[in-house]
């Protein structure tokens, strides 16, 4: 059984955040390959990690760096890629490249300090960002498998895809991944543990569950949805991380200010949704009496009408809190 085989037979999705199968994408780069065979294949290890309440890929960068590169190896020697790319956020690249460079040795591995903030995240303007160009979204499809880094085949996976490709490849997967359980808990980092767990029984697993009334954020201290402690028996998906809050001591309007300044700082200013949007929420958030009916109707046209998921982000967590946990420091 080749790799691609074993990596779709343990079922590896994508743990950037889109769980898009792994297998999936490398036969779309095998195929895109064979159709434009004169074109070179690249691998992309997408290290940016910039949404706050995110620290898995820094954990697997400090602690198995020798795998992530293993997996990233298996992946150029597998679609017959003849350069890769490590495209590493400014901090990280201080901490962790001495200690990469020593593993990479001679291997067409070169790195990308990331100069283009959080929305690199969204593989398309990472791509942009590393052919010198604005750091915006490309208009999919195409999509990079066929049209990637320079137009040429190209596949894009984060630091834990590619840890997980080395385990299946070394025949050590077993269904796990990584959980950054972080915010009002006692026992804040980073876990490995079965993908199939529920949301509470993570944080019993790693002795997080407070004794007091809270709520959660799952799958990104911005973009990630809200959830009471009643709704926490599902499996976590997305981007693997749990930010808990007290209930009664979080300033929910606080946190809605801190989302909005956030992506408001994120956004390349592309469309004029997200760039528009970000700005009139900033401005009525500002505002003497909050018009919670404006708030809603902003950011339910910024999911619409966004361009790329940046712009759509902020829907999810603050229709949310707005629903389910309420303001409770309103001016």
């Amino acid at each position: 059984m080749n790799i691609i085989d074993k990596i779709k037979t343990a079922k590896l999705t994508g743990r950037g955040g889109a769980d898009f199968p792994t297998a999936t994408k490398w036969q779309g780069v095998l195929k895109a390959h064979s159709k434009y065979p004169d074109k070179p294949v690249y691998v992309v290890c997408n290290a940016t990690e910039g949404e706050p309440g995110i620290e898995k890929d820094k954990f697997i960068l400090q602690n198995y760096p020798e795998k992530m590169l293993a997996g990233m190896k298996i992946a150029m020697e597998t679609l017959g890629a003849e350069k890769g790319y490590i495209y590493l956020n400014p901090v990280y690249y201080k901490k962790f490249a001495a200690k990469l460079k020593k593993i990479i040795g001679k291997l067409p591995i070169e790195f990308f300090v990331e100069y283009g903030g959080y929305i690199c995240g969204e593989e398309t303007v990472l791509l942009e960002t590393i052919e010198g160009n604005r750091s915006e979204p490309r208009l999919k499809p195409p999509f990079p498998t066929e049209r990637g880094l320079f137009s040429c085949p190209t596949l894009v996976n984060n630091v834990e895809t590619f840890y997980y490709v080395a385990e299946i490849a070394d025949g050590a997967y077993q269904q796990t991944r990584f959980y950054y359980v972080g915010g009002d808990v006692k026992n804040s980092g980073v876990y490995e543990l079965p993908i199939h767990l529920s949301i509470g029984k993570i944080l019993d697993e790693t002795k997080n569950s407070p004794p007091f009334e809270f709520f959660i954020q799952a799958g990104g201290g911005a973009s990630g949805e809200i959830l009471t402690s009643g709704e926490l028996d599902i499996p976590l998906k997305g981007a693997g991380s749990i930010i808990v809050y007290n209930f009664k001591k979080t300033k929910t309007l606080l946190l809605i200010k801190n989302w909005v300044e956030f992506f408001y700082k994120s956004n390349c200013g592309k469309c004029a949704p997200c760039r528009e949007g970000f700005f009139r929420l900033r401005q009525l958030l500002k505002c003497r009496q909050l018009n919670i009916a404006l708030l809603r109707a902003l950011v339910q046209t910024m999911k619409d009408a966004s361009f790329c998921p940046l712009g759509r982000s902020i829907w999810l967590p603050t229709v949310g809190l707005l629903e389910k946990i309420g303001l409770n420091n309103k001016k």
